[in-house]
């Protein structure tokens, strides 16, 4: 078992608040400055303290309770990434569920007061010996990212040059970033991305801590590199010191083997169980755990399994005065959690050991001085069978405390002093006692608090369950009005729909092709209706009816067309394009090449009824005749245009002779 050192030689915070609340604006702190061997003491607002930490970088800033630094998880993550790379947050109760710091600073001999600066001090003597789990919410793993330090702007005359500038910049320094960690020897991966000169931005993942990279963050002209610890999924609680603390060993043997491991505190500490484990395996787990003191079991006499495993341990054996009923093991065990009947079993022999030493252990603890390791001192009285004081004789001499030494020289007591003493030690165990019962009623009026919080907790979400099942219901009935509403409304649709069915289907049966319609209603031509001047609608119009040469077209809207479209239409050849909205010039001059008459729809009487659509004869010859009125003069125009052109040009030529 390795022992905590006396004391850091470093420089330790204690903080505690002194007055006001974290969730304020602002709290005051009790701070004590430790070194191991003077203190300074001093009260500082949360600004203050803060500057102390990052000017001094203690090695650790020490409490009894983290979220007396930060108000939630998150500040407190905040807290951790502001703290000097070398300083270390400590909360010196424990880990996910701390004790209280009174219980703390008895077991290692520290002393202690319920004022803000004692519990302060008592917090920095703590870690000072060790004591305690180190918060992290960061791994050991660091990203350093070299990336642009300013925008690449958005064009000019110079902008490619400017970029590649900046990426060429951002590249070099990746370079020289990458060739410092390989010289420092340290494990990395890259991530690079690549653009126009050189790099975007670099990261490397270093397996190392910030403090032990060779780069620091900056920011200058084209670059800025940045170092960040990568962070944890949560809060992790690392302890100060490993060691192997004395333990007490429940085992209950069979084909199933189970062992439970339970501090010198009662606190239990693991439980395990295997059907393919041998001794071997069991031993290497128990060893793993701690230093057996006790090795029990929950029958008598102690099986000869569980015999083998105390002996090859040296340690004392306990057993129950007779064989334990289920029901008072599990009621002993119904705190802790168990997998299954075995674990149960060894579990109960481990708390029951423990009942039976409780007082005893306190005795011991109570004549232990401060810097002794208790531990060893219960083992050695314990399974040794020595006594308190041969065993502090025996480890005052290791220290050279010869004057300690005869202060535990045995003598003869009085009956006088024998009656006091055991006075004194009854009084002892009702104080102890009283202690316990004192712990248990603040533990229970904290369960009763957090019961009520929860019962509020539960009924507001009951309350706003009924307010949602209401609106639901609410919701629901609306919805089957509309759903009722909207088939009614479909039901209707398809009737009309039907119905405009039956009549196109009367109206193409009574003129079966468009021929037809015009020999037998003299003075009516058929017109084809595209209704969009786009590739695809010259496409479904063709699919739906067909686009045959001399056709008269109508385009429901002609804006937008552009060579290909125009083109498209011209090559089916029709006799007169319709049109209604303006025609682009590119599609106009297409079509007037091709010596196709566009005109407009509104100078032409018809009568439709979706694709089908019939206009006067004498109206679209009217179109065709104005087109052809246009067209000769815009030919003539464009003659006369080309004769003044070659005119021009001529004279040039002489002029230039």
């Amino acid at each position: 078992m390795s022992t905590r050192t006396s004391a850091l030689e470093a420089t330790v915070f204690g903080v505690d608040i002194q007055s006001g609340d974290v969730r304020g604006d602002a709290p005051s702190y009790a701070l004590v400055e430790f070194d191991g061997e003077t203190l300074e003491r001093d009260v500082v607002s949360r600004r203050k303290l803060r500057r102390r930490i990052e000017a001094v970088e203690p090695a650790i800033v020490a409490t009894d309770n983290m979220y007396e630094l930060a108000a939630d998880k998150d500040e407190l993550v905040h807290v951790l990434g502001s703290l000097p790379t070398e300083t270390m947050l400590v909360q010196v109760t424990g880990a996910e569920q701390p004790e209280p710091l009174s219980r703390v600073a008895k077991r290692h001999g520290i002393p202690y007061g319920k004022e803000p600066m004692r519990e302060a001090e008592a917090a920095a003597r703590l870690a000072a010996h060790n004591v305690g789990y180190e918060v992290s919410a960061f791994t050991d793993t660091t990203e350093v990212k070299v990336s642009r330090g300013r925008s690449t702007g958005k064009g000019g005359w110079s902008a490619d040059r400017y970029t590649r500038r900046i990426h060429g910049s951002v590249k070099r320094t990746a370079r020289e970033v990458e060739s410092a960690l390989a010289t420092a020897n340290l494990e990395y991966e890259r991530e690079i991305r690549e653009a126009y000169g050189g790099y975007a931005n670099a990261v490397f993942t270093v397996e190392a801590r910030p403090a032990d990279i060779p780069v620091s963050a900056t920011r200058s002209g084209d670059v800025r590199i940045e170092v960040e610890r990568v962070r944890r999924d949560g809060i992790e609680f690392r302890p100060l010191a490993k060691r192997l603390d004395h333990v007490l060993v429940g085992i209950d043997p069979g084909t199933t083997t189970a062992v439970s491991i339970v501090g010198l505190d009662g606190e239990v500490l693991d439980v395990w169980s295997s059907r393919t484990s041998d001794t071997a395996d069991v031993i290497e787990w128990i060893v793993e755990r701690g230093r057996p003191v006790i090795v029990a079991a929950d029958v008598t006499p102690m099986p000869e399994t569980v015999e083998k495993f105390r002996r090859s341990f040296d340690a004392a054996g306990f057993t129950p005065e007779r064989d334990v009923p289920i029901d008072e093991k599990q009621h002993r065990t119904r705190e802790h959690p168990y997998d299954d009947d075995h674990q149960r079993d060894a579990l109960a022999a481990a708390l029951f050991a423990f009942d039976a030493h409780e007082d005893q252990f306190e005795r011991i603890t109570r004549k232990v001085p401060p810097g002794l390791d208790r531990g060893e001192v219960i083992a050695r009285v314990v399974a040794g069978e020595e006594s308190v004081e041969a065993v502090l004789r025996d480890l005052d001499e290791d220290d050279g405390q010869d004057e300690e030494t005869t202060d535990h020289q045995p003598r003869e007591l009085t009956a006088e002093e024998k009656r006091i003493r055991n006075l004194e030690r009854q009084v002892e165990r009702l104080q102890s006692h009283v202690e316990t019962l004192e712990g248990r009623i603040d533990d229970r009026d904290e369960q009763i608090e957090d019961l009520e919080t929860e019962l509020a907790v539960t009924r507001q979400e009951e309350r706003r369950r009924v307010r949602k099942d209401r609106e639901v219901t609410r919701l629901e009935r609306r919805v089957e009005t509309v759903e009722r509403e909207r088939d009614e409304a479909r039901d209707e649709v398809e009737a009309l729909e039907g119905k405009l069915e039956r009549l196109k289907e009367l109206w193409k049966l009574d003129h079966s092709n468009f021929a037809d319609v015009s020999a037998k209603r003299a003075g009516l031509v058929p017109v084809k209706v595209i209704e969009k001047f786009t590739k695809g609608a010259i496409r479904e119009a063709h699919e739906g009816y067909g686009l045959a040469r001399d056709d008269v077209v109508y385009l429901r809207d002609a804006s937008g067309a552009g060579r290909s479209t125009a083109r498209k239409l011209a090559a089916f050849e029709p006799r007169v394009v319709l049109k209604d909205g303006g025609l682009s010039e590119v599609a106009d001059e297409i079509l007037f090449e091709a010596e196709i008459p566009v005109g407009p729809a509104a100078d032409v009487a018809m009568q439709e009824i979706d694709e089908l659509a019939v206009a006067r004869e004498d109206d679209v010859d009217a179109v065709i005749a104005d087109w052809r009125q246009r067209a000769a003069a815009r030919k003539r125009d464009r003659k006369a245009a080309m004769v003044d052109r070659l005119i021009s040009e001529h004279r040039a030529g002489d002029n230039e002779a």
